[in-house]
């Protein structure tokens, strides 16, 4: 292999899954990018599945999508939100892509008959997939985290490929940082080295000796077990990291910096004459998101609120929002399946604004649909995220319109009011994966409109993943009852935002806003939905009724 045009870093784990390579990861590009220096990560995913846009939530938490229409692993979304750079197709690789491809090219004869093996053709193909970032002479260090955990028969080629790759690009332009676990035993009062211990000796029998290890804790190490871990493990005291648990993960990069990973790292890597830190903004953001001057309530309505990852991006995006408005967000999850008319205000009555999350399937959508009639008559904050959208049109259809059969034909074929229905290129494919409308695509919003408001701006390009869109053929009644299409693609006609005209925020995108928002450019509908909430809140305590109108919920743009 040539002398790379580029360094990288290796993180991988032991012990336990869970442990945060994705916030180490991240952690690492961000002080590495605000010393100057051109950082990526990529995702290399064990499981056979060719990517997650078919895995359930429940079983990996949600989906990411990037620009290019990829459908990754959630992990993307914490490199983006912490380097404010887009993500790739060619920054999340599965392992069944990885035999897909080679598969692929043995049926077309590229292997000249002969035998397909592990070693060398998908260790080839898993190196050439690391490398292909790099390649791009666009980055001066590439960081690929490798999902599971040491041991792991699912992993075992890829530390195969790592071991291949330090020997053929040597320990100056290729290292490996491995993650591990230091518990505390209350019975004997002390951490525990040997799951450590036992994890690298799992990484020394597949060939490959980390450079450096971070060891996650809920209690300092001491230099005694720092001592301990270097001299059992073979690498250098200084090279022992303790990773102590945060009260947020915005804050790792500081714990970071200040146990010297970043520059461990560039000692390892004989990076020279590289600058100091500039973490300014970032201590800045810490300082807003610990110090909030206000406190919202926003409900968060959704079908798989039992597991927090499965809305991550939203969740994270209430915290860029937050800190923009000096405002601490609580989130409350509320379970659409378990929301009727019956209970509605009792669950929402207490809160300042309501999101009605994305998702796919009937289950839980009559809830979400009572939820968005709260938020509608109430004159409560409401956003709508995809599928809250498409519940928002059939909650205004059934309500105002007085069509009380229309529904979307994703949860009944058979409605007389198909007020959201599938597109027609949607309509003749029979395979899940990767065939939704995906990536992102332009949309122009109407001058004057709130969302045109929130961006500043008439033309906006937002990520997608949806098969079902808002059905044309009943925009002009709905118009002329005061539910307006404000975002419309300029190339398709689709209808990308609507929005009443009579509420103080009420707003429904096809998009998915959330993920775009990041620590340094918060999502600009996420910072007008908080900034409306805020101020309904205020409104209630001074013992203002709002107004139909909603100028009276209108607050200054900072």
């Amino acid at each position: 292999m040539d002398a790379p045009s580029c360094k990288y870093v290796f993180v991988t784990g032991g012990v336990s899954s869970s442990l945060g390579k994705g916030i180490i990861s991240a952690s690492l590009a961000k002080l590495l990018q605000a010393r100057g220096l051109r950082v990526t990560i990529q995702k290399l995913d064990p499981y056979i599945n060719v990517d997650p846009g078919t895995l359930n939530p429940y079983e990996h938490g949600e989906c990411y999508v990037t620009d290019d229409g990829a459908e990754t692993d959630l992990d993307l979304g914490h490199y983006e939100r912490f380097l404010n750079i887009p993500t790739s197709q060619a920054n999340n690789v599965t392992t069944g892509r990885i035999y897909l491809d080679v598969i692929m090219r043995e049926r077309q004869g590229a292997y000249l008959g002969k035998t397909v093996q592990v070693i060398p053709h998908i260790t080839d193909e898993i190196k050439r997939r690391i490398t292909l970032l790099g390649n791009t002479g666009n980055y001066d260090i590439v960081i690929t985290e490798i999902g599971g955990t040491v041991g792991d028969i699912e992993s075992l080629p890829y530390i195969e490929a790592v071991r291949q790759m330090k020997y053929e690009l040597g320990n100056s332009n290729c290292i490996v940082i491995h993650l591990t676990l230091v518990p505390f035993l209350k019975s004997a009062r002390e951490l525990k080295t040997k799951p450590t211990q036992h994890s690298v000796k799992e990484l020394l029998e597949e060939g490959v000796q980390p450079d450096v290890l971070v060891c996650r804790t809920e209690y300092p190490l001491s230099q005694e077990v720092r001592r301990k871990v270097a001299q059992f493990c073979n690498v250098a005291p200084e090279a022992v990291i303790e990773s102590i648990d945060a009260d947020s993960i915005y804050r790792v990069p500081l714990l970071m910096s200040k146990e010297n990973l970043d520059r461990i790292v560039l000692a390892r890597l004989q990076l020279e004459g590289v600058r100091e830190p500039d973490l300014a903004s970032w201590v800045r953001f810490l300082e807003k998101l610990q110090n909030p001057s206000h406190s919202v309530r926003i409900g968060l309505v959704g079908k798989y609120v039992e597991l927090p990852d499965a809305y991550k991006s939203i969740r994270e995006s209430f915290i860029h929002a937050g800190a923009a408005n000096d405002c601490h967000v609580e989130v409350v999850s509320i379970h659409s399946e378990h929301l009727h008319a019956g209970n509605v205000a009792q669950q929402l009555g207490s809160l300042d604004g309501i999101l009605v999350a994305p998702g796919f399937g009937p289950r839980g959508v009559e809830g979400k649909i009572a939820a968005i009639q709260y938020a509608r008559e109430q004159q409560v904050p409401f956003f709508g995220i995809c599928l809250g959208l498409q519940c928002a049109a059939v909650e205004f259809a059934r309500n105002v319109l007085g069509l009380t059969d229309a529904h979307s034909t994703e949860m009944n074929p058979d409605t007389p009011h198909p007020v959201i229905d599938m597109m027609e290129e949607q309509k003749q494919i029979v395979a899940k994966g990767g065939t939704m409308r995906l990536g992102a695509f332009e949309c122009l919003l109407e001058k004057g409109s709130k969302v045109f408001e929130a961006y500043g701006s008439e033309r906006i390009r937002e990520r997608h993943r949806h098969r079902y869109e808002f059905n044309n053929r009943y925009l002009s009644a709905f118009e002329q009852a005061g539910m307006k299409a404000s975002g419309i693609n300029p190339e398709t006609g689709l209808v990308e935002v609507m929005e009443l005209t009579d509420h103080p925020w009420f707003v429904g995108v096809q998009f998915h806003p959330e993920l775009k928002s990041t620590v340094d450019n918060p999502h600009p509908l996420f910072i007008r939905f908080v900034r409306t909430a805020i101020a309904r809140r205020s409104m209630q305590h001074a013992g203002v009724t709002p107004s139909v109108s909603g100028s009276a919920l209108r607050m200054p743009v900072s």
